[in-house]
């Protein structure tokens, strides 16, 4: 592949990204001003019945809650991951794995947006949740979380598909494990009998 088509792959793949990144981040932290603002802490909204809930709760740990002690940890490997992808995206030639690193980047983000800025202090905030959906989840999440889990969806697509990151399906080329007798091994010249 050219230089010049390599580049110009990069750079859309790149402004995918950046584009993807920016708008699921303003949309979570849009989102999470107004449930703060117009919501009291533990309140619920039915949208539509038990099929869709907004349900505010401030989250000190990871999924479900979990290890709410530990938030400081969380905040190291979401900063991370975000200098990880930032670093990463230059590889990035494809336009859905651009989609995937949008979504990723914009994801953590968003929660370490809260988990910086958001009380009880830096480092150690609470993300704030609040799409309920009881009768598929039995958790409480937010626009950055649907857009993480939405990018390993997709990378679990693309990496079974076998897409590499310039968007070209990697093929592996079948090896014989034990050539027959009768077919000798391609990197040898057959041998000829002669009477």
């Amino acid at each position: 592949m050219a230089p010049r088509v390599r580049t110009e792959k990069r750079s859309r793949a790149l402004i995918v990204l950046a584009l993807i990144a920016l708008g699921v981040y303003a949309l979570d932290q849009i989102s999470k001003i107004l449930v703060v603002d117009l919501m009291a802490e533990g309140e619920v909204v039915r949208v539509l019945g038990e099929v869709l809930q907004l349900h505010f709760v401030r989250n000190p740990g990871a999924a479900f809650s979990l290890a709410s002690g530990t938030t400081w940890v969380f905040s190291i490997i979401a900063a991370g991951v975000v200098v990880f992808i930032v670093w990463f995206a230059r590889r990035i030639r494809s336009l859905a794995w651009g989609i995937v690193f949008g979504l990723l980047l914009g994801g953590v983000l968003g929660n370490l947006t809260d988990r910086l800025l958001r009380e009880p202090g830096f480092g150690l905030g609470h993300v704030v949740d609040f799409l309920s959906t009881p009768w598929l989840l039995p958790a409480i999440y937010n626009v950055a979380d649907m857009s993480i889990v939405s990018s390993m969806v997709i990378f679990m697509i693309l990496t079974i598909r076998g897409i590499g990151l310039d968007g070209e399906r990697v093929v592996e080329t079948p090896k014989k494990q034990n050539p027959t007798a009768e077919e000798p091994p391609l990197d040898e010249p057959k041998a000829e009998i002669v009477p």
